[in-house]
């Protein structure tokens, strides 16, 4: 497959996904297409050794696995479904100058600035009691642009490109509406919604939800040369759509694990987040002996697959001066010595040989000694099951923004060894 059919999959699938719901849902969508089984944490489980199942948690993450003599090790692929943007709070109707507007909350370490002046639509997960008394939850997407959060004009803010501080509070409640009667309820807009969504069923009451604005211009090839892949929630959809992808292409010989869980960007406390029961409770179910599993767990390893800060031209004193990935360079290893990441010389170096198997290219990336280090799922997993851990992921721009970007060859590259690793007889 081409680069470029790889980025209009990934393209298509970034914007059928503006929610970890809708991504969850569209990679389970996928899965069961491709022949895998839908399995219910709440029922007993029959697994077959040639068997490829994948089970879900509150909607937004996703563990899919293949099996087969786990005695050789798991080939673990993580991932995260979630990115930084703005949630609706629970009583968010605002009514300011005759205009009609919505409270937010800031979810994640969003770079707030380019939400400003976009085309915002609104999706997510809706709980309701249906006209037949029970309780259900739905997903909705408005898909079309009804909301966007002006910008001051420069006249009013003279000092605005000199330093230009943002009140989360204040500052930022995107405009939906004029105010005008009858007055707007997000609650009954949200009903309508789902009725137009979902035919099945009626909407008495819609209790509660969890909503995300998000910009609807959708990802787009661009350069030149068509060098560079840009789209919202590149963190860190693309790499759950490379795990998806590699595990779909892989030849099942085997045992494989896809975890593609939520709230890595607000710290992964929670039942579906990596720092929660959800990877351990599927591995105790797959292999119910604890020895068995100790040992599996000990020939295994993850890679971890997050975003990796590209070099950028106009800041690279930002980087290490030997550490400055660049764009469609392949995959980056990333290594702390303070884990922050869980890479260490073995893994590293058994990644290293994946993309040289695969004809890919590798870089690596050490932030500056004077700055401070993000964190990713790695860690996290590594420290809960005891798993051999490497960090790695596709340099990109503007990680956070509401418009990230990365190279068009690089999601790609991403594929091509990780489908490696998944088709790889011998671990370290």
């Amino acid at each position: 497959m081409t680069h470029s059919a790889t980025n209009q999959q990934l393209a298509d699938f970034i914007q059928a996904s503006p929610t970890p719901f809708h991504a969850t849902r569209n990679m389970v969508a996928r899965l069961l297409a491709a022949g895998f089984e839908q399995l219910d944490e709440r029922c007993e489980w029959q697994l077959r050794p040639d068997g490829r199942y994948l089970v879900t948690r509150n909607d937004s993450s996703l563990i899919a696995f293949t099996l087969g003599n786990l005695e050789k090790g798991l080939r673990l692929v993580g991932a995260h479904t979630d990115s930084p943007c703005l949630r609706v709070k629970p009583q968010p109707e605002l009514n300011q100058q005759g205009l009609w507007q919505l409270g937010v909350e800031v979810y994640g370490g969003v770079l707030l600035a380019p939400w400003f002046d976009r085309d915002l639509s609104l999706a997510g997960r809706v709980t309701f009691r249906s006209t037949s008394g029970e309780l259900q939850s739905r997903l909705v997407n408005f898909r079309r642009p009804i909301a966007t959060i002006p910008s001051l004009a420069i006249h009013l803010n003279r000092g605005v490109n000199d330093n230009f501080s943002i009140n989360a509070q204040t500052d930022i409640p995107p405009v939906l509406a004029h105010s005008l009667e009858p007055a707007h309820d997000l609650r009954q807009l949200l009903r309508i919604q789902l009725e137009e969504e979902h035919e099945e069923g009626g909407v008495e009451q819609v209790l509660d939800y969890e909503l995300s604005f998000y910009d609807t211009q959708p990802p787009s090839t661009l350069g030149l040369k068509g060098d560079f892949f840009s789209s919202a929630r590149l963190d860190n959809l693309l790499s759950c759509h490379a795990g998806m992808a590699a595990l779909l292409a892989s030849d099942a010989t085997q045992p494989c694990i896809l975890v593609c869980t939520d709230h890595e960007e607000v710290g992964s406390s929670s039942t579906c987040g990596a720092d929660g029961p959800f990877l351990e409770d599927v591995l105790k179910r797959i292999m119910p002996d604890e020895s068995q599993r100790i040992r599996c767990i000990q020939h295994s390893l993850l890679i971890s697959a997050d975003n990796a800060h590209a070099v950028h031209p106009n800041f690279a004193d930002r980087h290490d001066g030997n550490h400055g990935p660049r764009l469609n360079g392949g995959p980056v290893i990333k290594i702390n010595s303070s884990q922050r990441y869980a890479s260490n010389s073995e893994t590293s170096s058994f990644f290293r040989e994946l993309c040289a198997r695969a004809a890919v290219p590798v870089q690596s990336f050490v932030v500056r000694s004077d700055m401070g280090c993000g964190s990713t799922i790695g860690p996290i997993t590594a420290s809960r099951l005891g798993v051999r851990t490497v960090d790695i992921g596709v340099p990109t721009f503007a990680m956070h923004s509401i418009r990230e970007m990365a190279g068009s060859r690089d999601a790609e590259y991403l594929i091509q060894v990780l489908t490696q690793f998944y088709n790889t007889a011998k671990l370290i």
